[in-house]
Parts: structure tokens; sequence; C-alpha cells
């Protein structure tokens, strides 16, 4: 037992407390956040933002700077993404649940290469392209800068970019060290999922929003 414990736990060994307990923190809030997304509650935003705060911190302390971003991007898109969601389309509803438009889509492609283009240039200013995880932090960046957006506007696929980004960020949370995140990223995956499919429901029940 005790070699299983080192073996998902020895990285903190050299950790402050602070950062141990921030960390957790940060991926309670973190859960918290995905659930109320699934569920389509409006707490998904100040939850994510709480979450995302205490990552930034972390992540620069940590030197990993492509994290850092996401949670940056994460954290300004929740303010875009609060005001989306209770923004009124008419007298009585909120902007709906909905698929991604044409122009929207290429909106998506644009964000996503446009995040590989500075990522890149980000990690190549800082000298950060020592090993695979840099080019592994540049993809899954670019696949959660569209995810979030696309949460922000309340498109359905949204949880398909983070499903997608979660499955490659639950080992590479545990190979830089992270227990407690990647084990975030393994919850996130499942809850994506569920995510995906109570949405889906969702847009059957209220196929004006199709």
């Amino acid at each position: 037992m005790s070699e299983i414990f080192d073996f998902l736990f020895g990285q903190y060994k050299d950790y402050s407390t602070l950062h141990i307990t921030l960390e957790i923190i940060a991926v309670v809030f973190g859960f918290l956040s995905v659930w109320f997304s699934k569920q389509n509650k409006i707490w998904v935003f100040p939850t994510g933002m709480i979450s995302t705060s205490i990552f930034v911190y972390l992540l620069f302390k940590w030197e990993l700077l492509g994290d850092m971003m996401i949670n940056g991007y994460y954290f300004i898109m929740s303010i875009y993404g609060w005001y989306i969601w209770t923004r009124k389309v008419d007298e009585t509803h909120v902007t709906p649940i909905s698929r991604t438009s044409e122009k929207e889509k290429k909106t998506s492609v644009f964000i996503f290469i446009a995040t590989l283009i500075f990522v890149y240039l980000v990690y190549n200013y800082f000298d950060k392209w020592t090993s695979w995880v840099a080019y592994a932090d540049t993809f899954t960046t670019a696949v959660f800068f569209v995810g979030m957006w696309l949460m922000a506007k309340r498109k359905i696929e949204n949880w398909l970019f983070w499903i997608l980004g979660n499955i490659i960020s639950v080992p590479l949370y545990f190979y830089k060290g992270f227990t407690f995140t990647s084990f975030q990223y393994l919850g996130f995956t499942f809850i994506a999922i569920f995510g995906y499919l109570a949405w889906k429901k969702h847009l059957y029940k209220n196929p004006l929003t199709l």
C-alpha cells in the first residue's frame, strides 16, 4: 500500500503545505464548475473563476506557462460566458443551448490555430521546448481554448473538446507530478461525457434551439 501511495503522491514531499492545500481547493471548485456546467447552471462561472485564479498562481509558481495561460484564459472567458448565459434574447428567455453554426466553426478553427502559434511563440521565447510535454501542452491549450469559447457561447460541441483535452491531460498532469490535478481531469472526463449527453437530450426536447 505504501508503494502505491508513494507512486501517486511521492512528488508532493517537496511541496509546501500551502501549495498542496491550494491545489486541493482549486480541484474541488473545478469539479463544482464542471458539474454546474453539466447541469446547465450559471454557477459554472463563479466556481470556475475561483478554481482558475488559484491555478494561475500555482502554475506561475511551478513555471508551467502553457497551463497558466489556459487558466488565465478560462478566467477571462468565464466573465464573458457569465454575460452570455444571462443575456436575454427576448423578454423571457436567456441565451439557449444550441449547435455551432458554420461561422462559429470557422472561428473555432481560427482560435485553435492562433492558440498554437501564440503558445509556440511563448514557449520559444522562454526556451521551454525541452521535452515532449511542451508539444502536448501546446495542443491541449489550443483544444481547451476552443472548448472554453464554445462553452461561453453555450454550444453543445464544447463538450467534445473538453472530453478530448481531459483525456490527454490525465496522464500529462500525472507525468508532471500533479496527482490531484490528474484525478481532477479524470473526473472531468466522465462529467464531460454525461454533460454532452445531458445537453443533447435538452436539444431534442427544445427543437427550436437546434
